[in-house]
């Protein structure tokens, strides 16, 4: 479906200002969320016109990590979906400018807050054991497990230091309620950073009296490439930035001399052709690190996805080159290098009939979209599965259904397939899935009829590597004059990686530092400040 938008509003038009230097130029590295969102800000609060932004990406399509698309003949792919909530501040603050696709007198900030309250989270079936759902209305946390928390929240980040989670609780920890919620619903592993399980911990706390019901998270009306990649490109290019998709940066020219770092050169190849560019002095340049969906690949119902553990030479090379011999610009090893610890899989499903999705309404007592995900405890694989609301593609038809899961363990031998899941093809996960909803002599009907797409992600979690002070670069390293790192691998403090707001919000700080904006960041939402939150917090910890 094509769409298109004639910008009407004077508010948010590019507009000239007369502390802007009139030839200024603006680079950004990547189409994720961040690279966009960066293009965005420059436009409305720097007063840069669009035509005077150029965006690389080495893939044929925007959206980095925020994908989403298909057919219903061919199936529908999702690699993941990120959690929202109400206390997104940078995230709403971007969107409030961006008009809908399907309706110009709302912004996609109205749009997600309607749907929202609409279909409000409220899980009646949150884990699942033997078939049957689990009682979680208590998180099952043992006096020990309380104060380990507790302690974990008031340890600074430098005595934590790399600390993984295993390192600080005890192993009946990972069996309770708590844990299986939790690791499941932000895909953290016993193996992953202490700090950022502490960062997640209080940036999250106000959700606590009804994490069991995944109540106040929220989502976007379709997945979040139709929601939030689609119209906000659709706005940038009205504006005239340029895209330019298929070219990959290959290497940065910098200049480190005295006290100011700037960049005077992007290599790149587009096509096949090598091309440079020269950074005069007041451009700019945005350069996303890293990627945690690099390399990965899809299976199909006859074949699985395979793991791609090569370099490609795409962000994380690029990255790797830029730190190479240059302090301050942060160490990617420690974040690519434990594929073994940072790879799951999950797997998206087109259905052309909706029984399954009948039968898992009724088993859950959640309509689809309003219930959100639940989790098979004793899957090997520790597996779960999400119905959003349908459509989930702007394109989806009326009878075609669509549903994402994922596997944590992608190693381990499943309990009904005697595969592991990372050598299942598609048909596989299926069987897998439906002997532990024991659908029965109902399965195959659906499965015959079923596109299910296996993906297989090397780096999805590597943000959640236990890092130190310096692993990841700051937004705009000391001295940089023209130059800022943006994405999920640079240093916000007090937020949390894994979320789309990191990302817009790293775009925010990089435009107002490096254009000197005097407008305010919006505050992270710190919850534990307010007596309320904590209160509410602490108590449904006892329960």
């Amino acid at each position: 479906m094509q769409h298109t938008y004639e910008n009407n509003n004077p508010d948010i038009s590019a507009k000239s200002n007369p502390t802007t230097p009139g030839n200024r130029k603006a680079y950004f590295v990547g189409s994720g969320i961040a690279s966009l969102a960066g293009a965005a800000f420059l436009i409305r609060d720097g007063f840069i016109p669009g035509e005077a932004i150029q965006i690389f990406e080495e893939l044929n399509i925007t959206g980095g990590s925020l994908d989403g698309g298909g057919s219903p003949d061919k199936g529908y792919v999702i690699r993941g979906g990120r959690m929202i909530e109400e206390h997104y501040v940078c995230t709403y603050d971007l969107f409030e400018s961006i008009p809908s696709l399907t309706d110009q007198a709302k912004s996609v900030k109205d749009e997600i807050f309607e749907f929202s309250h609409q279909y409000v989270s409220s899980s009646r079936c949150r884990l699942v054991r033997d078939g049957k759902k689990v009682d979680v209305s208590s998180f099952e946390l043992s006096e020990k497990d309380r104060l380990d928390l507790l302690a974990l929240l008031i340890h600074s980040e430098d005595s934590l230091g790399a600390k993984r989670i295993e390192d600080w609780f005890s192993p009946s920890f990972f069996e309770n309620n708590f844990w299986l919620m939790w690791a499941t619903m932000f895909a953290f592993q016993p193996w992953h950073s202490a700090v950022e399980l502490k960062r997640y911990l209080l940036r999250f706390i106000q959700l606590f009296p009804d994490f069991n019901k995944m109540g106040g998270v929220w989502r976007t009306p379709y997945n979040q490439y139709d929601s939030m990649i689609l119209p906000l490109t659709t706005w940038l290019k009205a504006q005239g930035v340029h895209f330019s998709l298929n070219a990959k940066v290959t290497g940065l020219d910098f200049d480190l001399g005295g006290e100011q770092r700037s960049v005077k050169g992007i290599c790149y190849t587009c096509d096949g052709e090598s091309n440079n560019i020269e950074i005069a002095q007041d451009d700019l340049v945005f350069v996303t690190l890293g990627c945690m969906t690099e390399n990965s690949s899809l299976g199909s119902m006859a074949s699985p996805a395979i793991l791609n553990s090569r370099k490609s030479g795409g962000a994380w090379t690029l990255w790797e080159d830029i730190a190479n011999g240059r302090p301050g610009f942060g160490h990617p090893a420690v974040f690519t290098n434990h594929i073994e610890q940072t790879k799951w899989q999950s797997f998206t499903v087109t259905l052309s009939d909706p029984a399954f999705f009948q039968f898992i309404e009724e088993f859950t007592g959640n309509e689809a979209g309003t219930g959100g995900l639940f989790t098979l405890v004793d899957s090997n694989w520790f597996m779960s599965i999400v119905l959003a609301h349908q459509p989930h593609f702007i394109n989806q038809p009326e009878n075609i259904y669509v549903f994402w899961g994922y596997g944590l363990f992608p190693d381990r031998i499943g309990n009904f397939v005697n595969k592991s899941m990372s050598d299942c093809t598609g048909e596989d996960i299926l069987i897998e899935l439906f002997q532990h909803l024991k659908l029965g002599d109902k399965a195959q009907p659906v499965i015959d009829a079923a596109i299910c797409i296996p993906c297989m992600m090397p780096y999805i979690t590597s943000q959640f590597m236990p890092r130190v002070k310096g692993d990841r670069p700051d937004v705009v390293p000391a001295g940089a004059k023209n130059f800022a790192f943006i994405g999920q691998f640079c240093e916000i403090p007090d937020d949390v990686v894994f979320t789309v707001e990191y990302s817009i919000r790293s775009a925010l700080m990089a435009v107002y530092k490096l254009l000197d904006i005097k407008k305010e960041i919006p505050p992270i939402f710190k919850g534990q400040h307010d007596v309320g939150v904590l209160f509410n917090a602490l108590k449904t910890m006892h329960k």
